[in-house]
């Protein structure tokens, strides 16, 4: 084996030892710090180039010739003006400035006095007349009495009155300040409906339960009428529903202003299988 020296070789000497240096990478890699170096010759060649092309031309540039025989002017004549004709009016004088609206009237005004802090017994008390002295004056303290008994309307002219009466009887209320009530109150009413309700048969077949909703009118001697269903049920439990309301007993009527009115009353009657 042949021993050689390998400090002295190059790097692409060691790389390609034993193959073929006709390959293309051996060649380029020979001659890459040669280009290498030529391509930072030329680089800093134009960089210096660059730089210096500025003052070079500073160098270069004509210097500018400035004349001596420059005068400067420093006073300057006017031409004299026009001889005045006597013969020619003068102007008009300007118009004179408008004349500015007088200022707003100065409103009085009330100066605000601040309070003075004084002793209770610098204060100046002022005296209560006593019980003696209010009766010995001109004033009347006499309770006067005022009449119990009704004006007599009975001269007026016209039923006026017996129309708001009839008026008042044919309105109905849906809100009165004391409304109807069955009696013995509602628990008594819900007694009377399950003592008095019959199941219909064919609710009972269907297996029908829940509510239906009742409206009806109570008068002003309690007596029940205008039975209307808002939510019926079917099976036989709407007309059971008000065949019950009707054979309820005398409610007491609803007032209104202390006046017994017809009052609208909305009644859920329930119905349940057991």
């Amino acid at each position: 084996m042949e021993n050689k020296d390998y400090g002295k070789l190059s790097l692409n000497d060691i790389v390609f030892e034993g193959r073929n240096r006709e390959y293309g990478a051996y060649m380029l890699r020979k001659i890459y710090e040669k280009h290498l170096m030529r391509g930072l010759v030329i680089a800093s060649a134009l960089f210096i180039f660059f730089i210096s092309v500025p003052i070079i031309a500073k160098y270069l540039k004509p210097a500018e010739v400035v004349e001596d025989n420059v005068k400067v002017v420093t006073e300057i004549t006017l031409a004299e003006p026009p001889p005045i004709d006597k013969a020619t009016p003068p102007p008009p004088p300007p118009p004179p400035p408008p004349v500015e609206p007088p200022p707003p009237p100065v409103q009085n005004t009330i100066k605000f006095t601040p309070p003075v802090v004084k002793r209770d017994e610098e204060v100046q008390k002022e005296e209560v007349p006593d019980v003696e002295e209010l009766k010995e004056a001109a004033i009347d303290v006499k309770t006067q009495e005022g009449t119990t008994t009704a004006p007599d309307l009975s001269g007026l002219e016209g039923d006026g009155n017996a129309v708001i009466a009839d008026v008042v009887e044919d309105k109905v209320f849906e809100f009165v300040e004391q409304q109807p009530e069955f009696p013995g109150g509602q628990d008594a009413m819900m007694k009377y409906l399950s003592q008095n309700i019959q199941y219909p048969a064919v609710a009972i077949r269907n297996g029908l339960s829940g509510r239906v909703i009742l409206s009806f009118v109570v008068d002003q001697n309690g007596e029940i009428s205008d039975i209307k269903v808002l939510k019926p049920l079917g099976g036989g439990t709407d007309e059971e529903a008000i065949r019950v309301v009707k054979r309820m007993p005398k409610w007491r009527p609803g007032k209104q202003n202390g006046r017994a009115v017809k009052v609208k009353y909305t009644l859920p009657v329930l119905f349940s299988i057991k």
